[in-house]
């Protein structure tokens, strides 16, 4: 293997050059041995090579000795929720989430659907996995059981029980489920729920025959948001393939960033657990530092990324963690990352306000208007950062570095970043109540960038 998929929270790589049914095997092994694990929680997404990839880690964790809880084909939160829930010592999911089709990857969690990171297990696991080290094999003489297949049942509970004191109104919401995973949650989902769902791409398909499930990228919007035109739906959800992030259209079709979410479910959690502490990130903070500190909630700042929102939220004991790519984190789902419940959040506030989701992110967007997120793919993202920082940082108010560099003056700020995977510059821009100057200032930024 040329060249390892470890990064630096998960396993990724192309199909089969570094992923591939030997490596699944064993990387198996090897979690077996580096956790002297008992039992591992087992999920695959529905991409065509995620089954067979599934099954190689169970062969691998049962000759190891390793008992497996298969989940067969679901999404990544529901690995997080069956290895807290079920004792498990560790939790795999076999996804490739967003990326191209001929990627595929793993998410781990350790007990307690604890985050994996490269020091508490994945580069350990990557030394093992990519070395010429033979693993014990003990097939003949204890080897692991099969036990038998988690079904949905107490996952489901779960999300109900997010709903259950609200008095929920009939809405009509378009599911985009892009044939990933989501749509069968929604389907056990929509028995006990009053809503009509207009299910659109609804089927698991691993031939993706629409194309990746990202509704992060402009060109993956316009089928659900003309969707919830046509229907004249009350709003629109829609995930990607391992559905551990969800993406909201208001009524009028329009796409809401991310950003203004976080703040609304921040609000919403409050009401709920007044004095509450949530965790946003860095790249946007106006908006959900000012809704959370007049809800009454303290508002702590984490580094972007899974691992860092999930430790912080634990130490912290945080109720809610959001950021601004369509990540949310809540306490009582094991401090983890979910695309279910932040919409179960949403249509609770519509039906307690009576407020359309437009009306209620509207107010903040005029407030706090931003540019989104704005990738730029470049040749020395360091160099660049620098000589932004060298030309704006000595009139600001405050420079931070929590990630990448954050700038902030009286009327706007913005944070620029690299991506930890790809030779991309990420900047996002905020203001206070001035759209014209976020545009005017993204227009300076990416004259330096592309100056370089």
């Amino acid at each position: 293997m040329s060249q390892s998929p470890f990064k630096a929270y998960d396993v990724r790589g192309l199909i089969p050059e570094q992923m591939n049914v030997p490596f699944a095997y064993r990387f198996g092994q090897a979690v077996a041995h580096q956790l002297a694990a008992k039992t591992i929680v087992v999920g695959h997404d529905m991409r065509l090579d995620s089954a067979p990839f599934a099954s190689a880690i169970i062969q691998g964790l049962q000759d190891s000795g390793v008992d497996v809880l298969p989940v067969g084909q679901c999404g990544t939160e529901e690995v997080y929720f069956h290895t807290d829930n079920s004792g498990a010592d560790g939790g795999l999911m076999v996804t490739a989430s967003h990326n191209p089709q001929n990627y595929n990857g793993i998410k781990m969690v350790l007990k307690g659907a604890k985050a994996a990171t490269r020091d508490n297990a994945l580069k350990p696991l990557e030394d093992a996995v990519m070395s010429d080290r033979v693993f014990e094999n003990v097939a003949y003489e204890k080897r692991g059981k099969n036990l038998p297949t988690l079904d949905r049942s107490k996952y489901i509970a779960r999300l109900l029980d997010q709903v259950k004191d609200v008095d929920l109104k009939p809405l009509k919401i378009v599911c985009h489920a892009g044939n990933g995973c989501a749509g069968a949650v929604i389907d056990a989902l929509e028995e006990h729920l009053p809503f009509t769902f207009i299910k659109i791409d609804h089927e698991a398909d691993g031939n993706l025959p629409n194309g990746i499930p990202n509704p992060l990228l402009p060109e993956k919007r316009a089928k659900a948001a003309n969707a919830v035109k046509e229907h004249g739906a009350d709003l629109g959800i829609a995930w990607d393939g391992d559905f551990d992030r969800c993406f909201f259209y208001d009524h009028t079709g329009e796409f809401v960033e991310g950003y203004y979410l976080v703040g609304l479910i921040a609000q919403t959690l409050l009401r709920a657990s007044p004095g509450g502490k949530i965790i946003y990130d860095p790249r946007l903070t106006w908006n959900t530092v000012d809704v959370v500190e007049a809800a009454g909630g303290t508002p702590i700042v984490s580094k972007t990324g899974h691992a860092f929102f999930k430790q912080i939220m634990r130490e912290e004991k945080a109720i809610y963690g959001g950021e601004m790519s369509a990540h949310h984190y809540f306490d009582d789902f094991s401090y983890c990352d979910t695309g279910m419940l932040p919409w179960l959040a949403i249509v609770s506030e519509i039906s307690a306000s009576g407020k359309t989701l437009k009306e209620m992110v509207q107010e903040r967007i005029q407030k706090f208007p931003c540019s989104g997120e704005i990738n730029f793919t470049v040749n020395d993202a360091p160099k660049i950062i620098a000589n932004i920082e060298a030309t704006y940082a000595p009139d600001a108010l405050k420079v931070e570095h929590i990630d990448g560099l954050s700038v902030e003056y009286e009327n706007w700020r913005f944070n620029i970043r690299s991506s930890n995977t790809e030779p991309l510059l990420r900047i996002n821009v905020e203001t206070r109540g001035d759209k014209a100057l976020v545009e005017q200032k993204v227009a300076e930024l990416t004259k330096l960038i592309k100056a370089e």
